[in-house]
């Protein structure tokens, strides 16, 4: 395939460019001309600093006036501290500033005339309170879902069914979020997901992350943030978006921790242990955490196949599978965060994990003319024993320039991955009166492999002014996996190697984001470059081949919101994404499952491309519309094929040239009563796939579709919390698979005691026991279905105890290491 030409022609990139350039020109002159503009009206702003004199974020502020404290206006203070208050009339004022964990401040009062255009307030400074927890609790009551103007929250650190699941459990909870058969994330119907942890990519194949996720512990989780159409700062990676994993990190006073053992059982029995740590004193803050829980789980899959040969012959193959699987996890974060002064913060951490995994596969294959019938049948008995190791280092720097939001960021890391994987496959055929058709077949499979990860990146923010802010950064990345694959066919022959692939990427990227605050108006404008050099070398059979990739992408985006009034929101966002084969799918190793059916890599897989479109609005800060529409180019989608000639059916990935996403969500937070808080999130969505010469056919598919999720939280008595969510997802086509409706709805609840340092979980996940993943396809000579149902119903009893100093510290400053830890990254 040689060189993969840009995808972007010279024509379009200068268009897109010079486009750009003109927004920001004229954003860049309407600021002027705004400034230029007198205002008839006061403008009134000021600064907030706690004991330390470091800036004050997210204080609420309020102008009241001085006779009789009526509130005026209200606002934030921002991550410099400043604040601002626009259009005051005449009059004599005083500012008033609250934070949790702080002595209210107020300023003298002033006044303010007619002739006044600008006043500065006296710079005001918060100090800490000193009242303990034991004395005085203090409660944040967040929803579990959280809609905000650019993404949906859900805030799992206290919902009760986050208590022993891990973090794939509660993914498949979120709203519009839907995992597949093989663990692929879909968004709104929509697969190509980017999933990141703590603001940062995993750059895992969909497998890795799959399993990473099963073995992090929920209780490590603050919230899962949901971003359908992020801005050139973040990666251009995910065509229906960004899921942002948010962990907890402590930053009480003193030393202090927390201890969570549980338990739960749905055809099997598991268990979960974490312990958290953390010690803050002075200008050093010490963390740490350890988990580790034991999964045994099953899953049964039956696939039925239709395989027609080159005479019209039909055959049919009736397959049953039993997968029992049993994992051992064990993941750790250790880090510091150190001011080396008031502006200036340094974080490490080192973050992995060690985990095993022993499959036992019991898999049947009845072969007849007909579904009734068999003339012949194989037993597959195979054993899968992983082991997954991982270690992770993270350098990060932050450094305030100045007061005013001048700040500049350095993440260094470097992650390495080590996967083994032994398999044994023995089968043995009968005829149809039970007796054996020929001898035993054995293979036997060993597939080591090692992934290194090094990336480095520079963020830079500067507010020009009150109203304008650029934002700009610089990345790097470079990550080499490699993979072999050494079989025998023979218990007592030594391993050989069948195959050895080795794919290096490299990405330079860059961009630029520049925002414009109006009266009632917000724009941003920005554009990301990122330059790919890949190589992929396979070598099979002694006979080697290379396929390099060069090619440069511009991925500009736009974001306007405007405040009608008090009541009425809109928005209009526009972001130009892209996706790049997962490693494991150029990979051209061929896996075999049993004798008639195998998986393979396609070495020759394009990277896809979205055009994203959104329109958003909101009534009332609650009610939220929004309306999407995407088109993505080369849609890499998974792939069933057969051969007639040898009746052997398998999986592999090809590029679809067009998919259509038409989309409507809905979401409404409610109150019933004081003690009944809801919200309904509902999703309506169209898939559309064209792909001329697929399979020696035209390919034309569509299907409309609906996601719908409620949430119910229930606080009965002092103490206690019940959380009931239920969801449904119709019938929906993706690619060449029809999959068929899932459904099913949790429950949970919690009490609090011991002054509310213990905290007691109870939750069934799946009550009725619904769920399940079926799937089937008909195109040219594939023709099956394909039913899985998981271990989805599990009963679980958590227990949570917090201990030590939790004397409330004064303002939780922000390091680089909130927004850019260590990569958690793993298989299970």
């Amino acid at each position: 395939m040689g060189i993969l030409l840009p995808e972007i022609s010279q024509t379009m990139k200068s268009i897109i460019t010079k486009t750009l350039y003109i927004l920001l020109l004229l954003v860049a002159s309407t600021s002027i001309l705004v400034a230029q503009t007198t205002q008839p009206a006061t403008k009134i702003s000021g600064v907030l600093l706690d004991e330390q004199g470091k800036p004050m974020d997210y204080a609420t502020v309020s102008l009241l006036k001085a006779q009789d404290s009526t509130i005026v206006k209200g606002t934030l203070s921002n991550e410099a501290g400043t604040y601002a208050f626009d259009h005051v009339k005449s009059g004599s004022y005083v500012i008033k500033a609250t934070v949790v964990g702080y002595q209210k401040a107020a300023s003298a009062a002033f006044t303010v005339t007619d002739t006044t255009s600008k006043v500065t307030a006296p710079v005001l400074k918060l100090l800490p309170t000193t009242h303990n927890l034991n004395a005085v609790s203090i409660i944040s009551s967040k929803p579990l879902i959280e809609r905000k103007t650019d993404r949906t929250v859900m805030n799992v650190e206290n919902s009760v069914l986050a208590a022993g699941n891990s973090a794939m459990d509660i993914l498949e909870r979120a709203p519009g979020v839907s995992v597949d058969k093989d663990d692929n994330i879909s968004l709104k119907g929509k697969q190509g997901v980017t999933v990141m942890i703590n603001d940062k990519l995993t750059y895992l194949t969909s497998a890795q992350l799959a399993t990473l996720l099963r073995s992090t512990d929920g209780t490590t989780i603050q919230s899962i943030e949901i971003i359908t159409n992020p801005s050139a700062k973040y990666d251009a990676a995910g065509n229906s978006g960004i899921i942002n994993i948010k962990l907890k990190k402590n930053k009480q006073a003193g030393t202090n921790g927390s201890v969570t053992v549980g338990t739960g059982y749905g055809k099997y029995w598991k268990d979960n242990e974490n312990i958290s740590l953390n010690h803050k004193e002075g200008n050093l803050n010490i963390f740490g955490s350890f988990s580790h829980n034991d999964n045994h789980r099953f899953q049964d899959i039956g696939i039925k196949r239709i395989i027609t040969d080159t005479t019209g012959k039909p055959t049919y193959f009736n397959q049953f599978s039993n997968l029992p699987q049993l994992t051992h996890n064990n993941s750790y974060r250790l880090g510091a965060d150190y001011d080396l002064s008031s502006k200036n913060t340094i974080g490490f951490l080192v973050s992995g994990y060690f985990n095993g995994e022993q499959d036992n596969i019991d898999n049947k294959t009845n072969i007849g003319p007909n579904f009734m019938q068999v003339d012949s049948s194989l037993h597959t008995v195979s054993t899968n024993h992983q082991t997954f190791h991982n270690i992770a280092f993270n350098l990060n720097d932050t450094y305030k320039i100045d007061t005013a939001g001048q700040e500049l960021a350095v993440d260094l890391d470097y992650s390495n991955f080590k996967n083994n994987n032994t398999a044994k496959y023995m089968t043995d055929f009968f005829l149809a009166d039970g007796s054996v058709q020929h001898p035993m077949a054995y293979l036997g499979n060993l597939t080591p492999s090692n992934i290194d990860i090094r990336t480095g990146k520079v963020d830079y923010t500067n507010p020009l002014t009150k109203s304008i802010k650029l934002e700009s950064g610089l990345k790097f990345s470079d990550v080499k996996t490699d993979n072999n694959l050494l079989e025998t066919l023979s218990p007592s022959v030594p391993y050989q190697s069948n195959n050895h692939f080795i794919y290096d990427e490299m990405i330079d990227a860059g961009y630029v984001n520049l925002s414009k605050d109006y009266k009632n108006t917000s724009i941003q404008a920005g554009l990301r470059a990122e330059y790919t050099s890949s190589t992929a070398t396979g070598d099979s059979l002694n006979i080697t081949q290379t396929i390099p990739r060069h090619y440069l992408n511009l991925f500009p985006s736009v974001f306007i919101n405007h405040t009608i009034n008090d009541k009425n929101e809109v928005g209009f966002s526009y972001s130009r994404r892209i996706d790049r084969p997962q490693y494991d799918n150029l990979n051209p190793f061929v896996y075999h499952l049993d004798p008639y059916t195998y998986q393979k890599g396609n070495p020759y897989l394009k990277p896809q491309y979205t055009n994203n479109f959104e329109f958003n609005y909101t009534y009332n800060k609650s009610l939220n519309i929004s309306l999407g529409y995407s088109r993505t180019t080369d849609v890499i989608t998974e792939v069933p094929g057969t051969d007639p000639a040898t009746k052997v059916s398998f999986v592999t990935q090809q590029n679809l040239q067009t998919q259509n996403s038409y989309t409507i969500n809905i979401y409404e937070p409610y109150t019933i009563a004081k003690w009944w808080t809801g919200n309904v999130n509902a999703t309506g969505f169209y898939l559309g796939f064209k792909s001329n010469g697929l399979e020696g056919g035209n390919l034309d598919r569509g299907q409309s579709a609906f996601q719908i999720r409620t949430t119910q939280t229930f606080l009965p008595v002092k103490g206690y919390k019940i959380e009931v969510t239920s969801d449904y997802q119709s019938a929906l086509t993706y690619g060449l698979f029809y999959v068929k409706p899932q459904y099913g709805t949790d429950a949970g609840i919690s009490h609090s005691f011991a002054n509310k340092k213990a905290n007691l979980k109870f939750s069934v996940s799946d009550i009725f026991n619904t769920r399940t993943n079926n799937v089937s396809s008909n195109y040219q000579s594939t023709n099956l279905d394909i039913y899985q149902k998981r271990e989805s119903r599990i009963a679980r009893l958590t227990f949570t105890y917090n201990f030590g100093n939790n004397k409330i510290k004064a303002r939780q400053h922000h390091t680089g290491d909130d927004d850019e830890k260590g990569r958690v990254k793993g298989a299970n």
